[in-house]
C-alpha cells in the first residue's frame, strides 16, 4: 500500500514494516516511561546492558523520548522494577547518535543518490559508481525511494535495470516500472513512457491503475489527448479499474480530444457521484461550452465549480474572459476580470489577451485602449493578431489618431510585423474619415511590403474616393478590382452605391456604369428610380426582386442608400416607396410604436436621408389621425439615439433637431432622456392644426 501511494515521506515508506535494528532480533519496547524516575541513580552499566535492544523504527517515533529497558534498576523508593526504562536528552550527542540510525537518515542519503544520478552520465559506469554508496544491503523501499525522487530519464532507465537485477525478491516488480513512468512524465517523454509499458508486458510485468494513471497523466502533460484515450480506453482489457480522479481526468481529455459528447456524460456523473474534479478539467468544460457557443453553459459550469468549493486559478479566469468575448458580452467579461483581481490574482498576458478581444469585438473602444495602455506600461508584447484586434476596433468607432498611434507603435515594437489585415483597417480608417493622401499612403506601404489590395481594401478606397467626390479616381479604382480578378461582392456594390449619394448630379452617370457592370439587377433599379428609364410601374417590381436575391446583411444598407439617393435628388416620393418596400419586406422593423400613453418614432438605425423621410411620413400620419377625430396619446416622442456617426461631426439627433426647429415643431429634448425629443398632446394638436398643407419639404 505505501508503494502505491509512492509517498516521498520516510514516515509512510515505514508502514511496509521495513526497519533497521541494531540487534538481529529486536524487541518490543514500552512508550510510557514509569514515574519518578532518578536518572541520576541509573549506573552506567545499566544503560550499556540495554544498548543492544533498540528497534529504530521505534526509535523515529520517539525522537524525544527514547526509552532504555534496564536490568536491576530501582526507583527511589528502593522498590526494584522488573523493567526499567532511562530518558534520553535529545540535544545531547547521544540522541543524535541514535537518530542517524533512524531511517530518517537513510532516507536523506537515498535523496542525495538520487541527485547525483540525475546529474551523472547516462551511461552504466557512471551509474553504477554513484549507486555503489549504497552498498551491497539494499531495499526494495530503497530503490522506490531513489527513482521516486530521480528526473532524468536517461539515468532512471539504466537505475531501474540496475535495481531489477540486483533484487533478487520483491514484493510486486510493477512498483518499480510506475516509479520510473513518473521520471518520464516529468520529462514529457511520452515515448519512453510507452517502451517501458511494453518491456514490462515483455517479462511478464502485468500494468495496474497506477501505470495506466501515470500514462494517462503523461499524455495529458504533453499536450495529446488522444494519447489519454486511448490509455483509457486500454484498461479494461488489463482489468483495470478507473477511480475517481482518473475519471475525472478524463472529463478533460475528451473535452480536449473533441469528444465532446463523452466530455459531457463524464461530467453527469462526475456531479451525480460526488467526484473530485481539478480546476484544469473545469477549465476545459468552460472550453467546450465555449466553443460550442453555450455561453450559459460556461457560467453554469463556474457556479457549480465555486459551489463545490473549488476555487479558480488564473486559468479559469482567463478561460471565462476569452468565452464571454466570443460571447460579445463586454460587461460579463468586466465582472469576471473585477471578482479575479478582487480574489487577488494578477492578470497575466493571456488575460489581457482575453480582455483585448472581448472589449475589441464589442467595440469597448476605450475600455480595449486602457487594457492596451496597461500591457505597454507592464512590457508586455502584443502580437500581430492584437494589433489587428485593436486596429480594427479603431476603424469601428472611428478612433484615427488613436490608430496611428498603435501602428507606430506596432512598426517599432520588433516583435512582429503588419500584415494585410492591418493595413486593410488603416486604410479603412483614413477612407472612413475622407483623408484621402493618408489612405493612399498606406496603400503605397501595403503594396512595398508584398501585400496585394483584396476586396475590403479597394472597397474602403472606393469610399473614401467618393467622400472626395473624386469620381474618376472612384473608376479607376473599380476597373483595378477586375484587374486583379476579383469578384465584386454584394457589399462593394453597396459601397458604390453609397459613393452615388456623394456624387454630383452630373458626375452620376460615371459610378452608374460601374454599377450596371458590378450588378446589373441594383442599375436596373437605380435608373427606375433616377429616372433615367422608363416604366414606373415596374420600379417596386425590380426593387422587391433585387431584394429578394441579396444577403440579408445588406438588404437595409441598400433601402438606406436609395432613399439617401432619393432625398439628394428631391424625390420624396420614390423615398417614401422604398420606406414602405422596406417595411413590407421587414427589413425595417418597430420605426413606430404605439401604447396608451406614447406614441414614439424611433429612428436610431436609419441614415439620415431615411430618418428624415421616415419622419415626414409619421407627421403625415399624425396629421390624418387629427383628421379623422381620433385622439392622440398624452405624450409623443422621437428616438434619434445620442451618439454621433462614428466618422462624422454631426449626429441623426443634431440633423433632427435642427430639422424640427425648421418645422416650427414642438419637440423638445428631453433631459432625463438622452436622444428622446418628447411633447404633450395639446401642443402637438395646436401644431398640426396650424399646418395646413400636407405635405413636408424636407431639407
Amino acid at each position: 500500500m505505501a508503494y502505491h501511494h509512492l509517498c516521498s515521506s520516510p514516515s509512510s515508506l515505514l508502514r511496509d514494516r521495513h526497519s533497521l535494528s541494531v540487534s538481529p532480533k529486536p524487541k518490543s519496547l514500552r512508550t510510557n516511561p514509569p514515574t519518578s524516575l532518578n536518572l541520576v541513580s541509573l549506573s552506567k552499566t545499566s544503560i550499556k546492558a540495554s544498548s543492544s535492544h533498540v528497534s529504530l523504527e521505534d526509535l523515529m517515533s520517539q525522537e524525544t523520548q527514547i526509552p532504555r529497558k534496564l536490568t536491576n534498576s530501582q526507583y527511589p523508593d528502593g522498590k526494584t522494577a522488573s523493567k526499567s526504562y532511562v530518558w534520553v536528552n535529545p540535544r545531547s550527542p547521544r540522541a543524535s547518535r541514535l537518530r542517524q540510525l533512524t531511517y530518517d537518515s537513510r532516507y536523506s542519503s537515498l535523496l542525495k543518490v538520487a541527485d547525483s544520478l540525475d546529474s551523472c552520465n547516462p551511461n552504466e559506469k557512471d551509474v553504477l559508481a554513484v549507486l555503489s554508496s549504497l552498498g551491497d544491503d539494499v531495499s526494495e523501499q530503497d530503490a522506490v525511494v531513489v527513482l521516486n525522487n530521480m528526473s532524468n530519464p536517461n539515468t532512471a532507465l539504466l537505475v531501474l535495470d540496475h535495481f531489477r537485477k540486483i533484487l533478487t525478491k520483491t514484493s510486486r516488480e510493477v512498483i518499480l516500472y510506475n516509479v520510473t513512468l513518473k521520471v518520464l512524465r516529468k520529462s514529457k517523454d511520452l515515448d519512453g513512457a510507452e517502451k517501458l509499458f511494453d518491456e514490462m508486458l515483455q517479462r511478464g510485468v502485468k500494468p495496474d491503475n497506477v501505470t495506466f494513471s501515470t500514462l494517462i497523466s503523461c499524455s495529458r502533460v504533453c499536450g495529446l489527448p488522444s494519447k489519454a484515450v486511448e490509455w483509457f480506453e486500454k484498461m479494461p482489457a488489463y482489468e483495470c479499474d478507473p477511480d475517481d480522479v482518473t475519471y475525472s481526468a478524463m472529463i478533460d481529455a475528451y473535452g480536449r480530444a473533441g469528444n465532446v459528447d463523452m466530455a459531457f456524460t463524464l461530467y453527469d456523473r462526475a456531479r451525480t457521484e460526488k467526484w473530485r474534479i481539478d480546476p484544469v478539467t473545469f477549465s476545459t468544460l468552460i472550453k467546450i461550452y465555449g466553443v460550442s457557443g453555450n455561453y450559459d453553459g460556461c457560467l453554469n459550469v463556474y457556479e457549480e465549480m465555486k459551489a463545490l468549493g473549488v476555487k479558480p486559478n488564473v486559468v479559469i479566469y482567463n478561460t471565462l474572459l476569452d468565452a464571454m468575448g466570443r460571447a460579445k458580452r463586454p460587461w460579463q467579461a468586466k465582472s469576471i476580470y473585477k471578482e479575479m483581481l478582487s480574489n487577488g490574482f494578477s492578470p497575466n498576458w493571456a488575460t489581457y489577451a482575453a480582455l483585448l478581444r472581448a472589449y475589441g469585438r464589442a467595440r469597448y473602444g476605450e475600455d480595449a485602449l486602457n487594457v492596451y495602455k496597461e500591457m505597454k506600461d507592464k512590457g508586455l508584447e502584443l502580437t500581430v493578431v492584437l494589433y489587428n484586434t485593436l486596429l480594427a476596433m479603431c476603424a469601428d468607432v472611428g478612433f484615427a489618431d488613436e490608430a496611428a498611434e498603435i501602428f507606430e507603435d506596432m512598426k517599432n515594437s520588433g516583435a512582429c510585423k503588419p500584415d494585410s489585415w492591418t493595413f486593410s483597417s488603416l486604410i479603412t480608417i483614413y477612407s472612413c474619415s475622407g483623408k484621402v493622401s493618408e489612405a493612399e499612403g498606406i496603400l503605397n506601404m501595403m503594396l512595398e511590403a508584398g501585400f496585394e489590395p483584396n476586396i475590403f481594401v479597394l472597397t474602403s478606397l472606393i469610399q473614401c474616393y467618393g467622400k472626395a467626390q473624386r469620381t474618376d479616381d472612384v473608376v479607376r479604382m473599380f476597373n483595378r478590382v477586375y484587374e486583379l480578378g476579383i469578384t465584386p461582392d454584394d457589399r462593394f456594390c453597396g459601397c458604390l452605391l453609397n459613393v452615388m449619394t456623394h456624387t454630383p448630379r452630373e458626375e452620376l452617370g460615371k459610378v452608374m456604369d460601374c454599377i450596371e457592370k458590378a450588378k446589373p439587377e441594383l442599375g436596373r433599379v437605380v435608373k427606375l428610380l433616377i429616372g433615367e428609364q422608363n416604366g414606373e410601374g415596374n420600379f417596386k417590381n425590380e426593387a422587391s426582386e433585387l431584394f429578394n436575391h441579396i444577403s440579408s446583411d445588406v438588404k437595409k444598407p441598400y433601402c438606406n442608400c436609395l432613399i439617401d439617393l432619393c432625398v439628394n435628388l428631391d424625390l420624396l416620393e420614390r423615398a417614401c416607396d422604398i420606406l414602405e418596400l422596406g417595411l413590407s419586406l421587414e427589413i425595417y422593423a418597430g420605426i413606430q410604436s404605439r401604447s396608451p400613453t406614447q406614441w414614439s418614432l424611433n429612428l436610431k438605425s436609419l441614415s439620415l436621408g431615411a430618418a428624415l423621410t421616415a419622419l415626414h411620413v409619421w407627421i403625415n400620419d399624425l396629421t390624418k389621425v387629427q383628421e379623422s377625430g381620433e385622439e392622440l396619446p398624452p405624450l409623443l416622442g422621437i428616438n434619434t439615439g445620442h451618439g454621433k456617426h462614428k466618422y462624422s461631426e454631426k449626429g441623426l439627433a443634431t440633423v433632427i433637431e435642427s430639422h424640427l426647429k425648421e418645422l416650427d415643431a414642438p419637440f423638445h429634448e428631453a433631459s432625463d432622456k438622452a436622444g428622446w425629443f418628447l411633447t404633450t398632446k395639446v401642443a402637438a394638436e395646436s401644431w398640426l392644426e396650424s399646418r395646413r398643407s400636407p405635405d413636408l419639404v424636407v431639407a
